[in-house]
């Protein structure tokens, strides 16, 4: 699912990131306070604690933006299950040249990455945007960002539960 299509999440997952927002949203008065509070200490050139209230209030209203553009975007809903591989599946596959060297990993958003141990992957990332549309059994080649051909098999495809 390209950022256009939004970023898949799952309704917890959504929840979790507005209740996230909400949080932050509301702390916007306190962090203004102290800001204001940290004004007051003196000359602003020297004082460290107002500096550093700023650099929190950026921080904050940067992962504001970021919240509100991905909820915005998102496409919630569970997995489905569909036989070829798409945002929400967890995918396994084995490197090309050693069938043991495997990797299972969640296709989709990294936002989920709280709400489960597997790794995730981006479906814009080179595997991940490789993956898309294969089966079970499919050999897949991709470029990995040094240029290196890589390829992979895909040995399962589930449903991610979490």
């Amino acid at each position: 699912m390209s950022i256009n299509e939004g970023t898949w999440l799952t309704p917890d997952a959504y929840d979790r990131l507005k209740v996230e927002l909400d949080d932050l949203i509301a702390q916007r008065p306190a962090m203004a306070a102290e800001i204001n509070e940290r004004r007051e200490e003196g000359d602003l050139k020297e004082n460290g604690g107002y500096h550093a209230a700023r650099e929190e209030q950026g921080k904050m209203e940067a992962r504001i933006r970021q919240l509100e553009d991905l909820l915005r975007h998102a496409k919630v809903e569970e997995a489905k299950a569909s036989g070829d591989i798409q945002p929400g599946m967890v995918v396994t596959v084995a490197f090309d040249g050693d069938e043991d060297d495997t990797e299972k990993f969640l296709l989709g958003s990294r936002e989920i990455g709280a709400t489960t141990d597997l790794t995730v992957y981006s479906p814009e990332s080179a595997m991940g945007a490789a993956l898309i549309g294969h089966k079970e059994g499919d050999m897949v080649t991709y470029e990995a960002p040094n240029g290196a051909k890589l390829k992979v098999k895909v040995l399962a495809i589930e449903q991610f539960t979490g």
